[in-house]
């Protein structure tokens, strides 16, 4: 109990002495270094944004089925021209250098999904190009043959060779381009996708230089033979089309 003769002591109110902050500081200190409230995201700064682990996965198998497929066109380019120049067919000769353009087009996957690339949406789109160009590569020289075939009467024979090596990618290219397609999606790749389109139309290409040689061998028709070819160039010329606008992978 105070005494009533003892006086007092003041109240004085305790006063904090005011430290000037900078207002960019002073969003730093609500917010921590990395921009995000109690630095909750701090940890996630480094980590790639939007790729999980399913996607890191279907990039990985993407540039694995390319690698299988510049080993394959490789292959079959050197074999098909050899048929095609034995055979004397512009179809044929057109289709194996098809091949050359498809592992031209495995070349650009396996660029786009290498290093600091993978997750880059500027290679995605040089990539997306560059594989549209390789459809365009295809067509003129494939139509200004098979012009030059109707012109002046070129027929084509039917070799072994030939029927081998296109037989065979009638029966593996529509896999890769089926699997490149849905690889495309999920990766939402135009470059993947453009290149499976291209393995399904090589095996499209495919199916028909044998019924070319088989129509030039069995009835004479020699210009079946050209006009596949030029059919060959016209969709090769909308492939690309598309695969420059980016619609392969929708």
């Amino acid at each position: 109990m105070t005494s009533p003769d003892r006086p007092t002591a003041p109240i004085v109110p305790r006063i904090t002495p005011q430290i000037a902050v900078h207002p960019a500081e002073q969003a730093t200190l609500r917010t921590g270094p990395s921009g995000c409230a109690d630095n909750c995201c701090e940890a996630s700064v480094s980590a790639p944004v939007g790729r999980s682990a399913a996607w890191h996965r279907a990039a990985g198998r993407a540039k694995a089925l390319s690698w299988f497929s510049l080993a394959w066109m490789t292959g079959e380019g050197v074999l098909g021209l050899i048929a095609g120049a034995t055979a004397g067919s512009i179809a044929l000769i057109g289709w194996a250098l098809g091949s050359v353009i498809e592992g031209l087009a495995a070349v650009i996957v396996i660029w786009r999904f290498t290093g600091s690339r993978t997750l880059s949406h500027t290679a995605e789109g040089r990539a997306q190009k560059a594989v549209a160009v390789s459809f365009f590569l295809l067509a003129p020289y494939i139509a200004v043959e098979a012009v030059r075939d109707l012109l002046i009467g070129q027929r084509a024979d039917t070799t072994v060779l030939g029927i081998v090596v296109t037989a065979a990618s009638l029966l593996v290219m529509p896999m890769l381009g089926i699997a490149k397609q849905r690889l495309g999606r999920i990766l939402d790749s135009g470059a993947t996708a453009g290149e499976g389109v291209q393995n399904l139309l090589c095996a499209a290409q495919a199916g028909a230089v044998l019924l070319g040689l088989a129509l030039t061998a069995t009835l004479g028709w020699w210009w079946a033979d050209p006009i596949i070819a030029l059919g060959i160039a016209a969709v090769a010329v909308r492939e690309g089309r598309a695969a420059w606008r980016g619609e392969d992978c929708c």
